[in-house]
């Protein structure tokens, strides 16, 4: 798989690379992909979720092993082990620090 920034100046070529680190930036120091761990590891955690979720214009992956759905999929999101901790990638360029103070009621700590 191969990955590309708005900028087109940062390539990552496999999923390993793309999902070990924690935050990318660019150039100039901007976040363009944030990844945080999450639990849904209720019914409600997960309607919650999805409707926090969805007042973003932002794109956000979630990742369990060697799944990635979208996170704002209701159905998508219940196919996965909830009993497991799933990494939230968030990526905005401009709000990412917000998105991450809105959905801290998910993020394990």
């Amino acid at each position: 798989m191969i990955w590309y920034s708005e900028n087109k100046k940062i390539v990552f070529t496999s999923l390993l690379k793309l999902f070990y680190y924690r935050s990318f930036e660019n150039e100039e120091g901007k976040v363009i992909m944030k990844t945080v761990k999450i639990s849904l590891n209720t019914i409600d955690k997960v309607k919650a979720f999805v409707n926090d979720v969805t007042k973003f214009n932002s794109d956000f992956d979630l990742v369990s092993g060697r799944y990635v759905i979208d996170a704002k999929s209701i159905m998508g999101i219940f196919s996965l082990d909830l009993s497991k901790e799933i990494d939230l990638n968030i990526h905005d360029d401009d709000a990412a620090e917000e998105i991450v103070s809105a959905l801290d009621a998910y993020i394990v700590k």
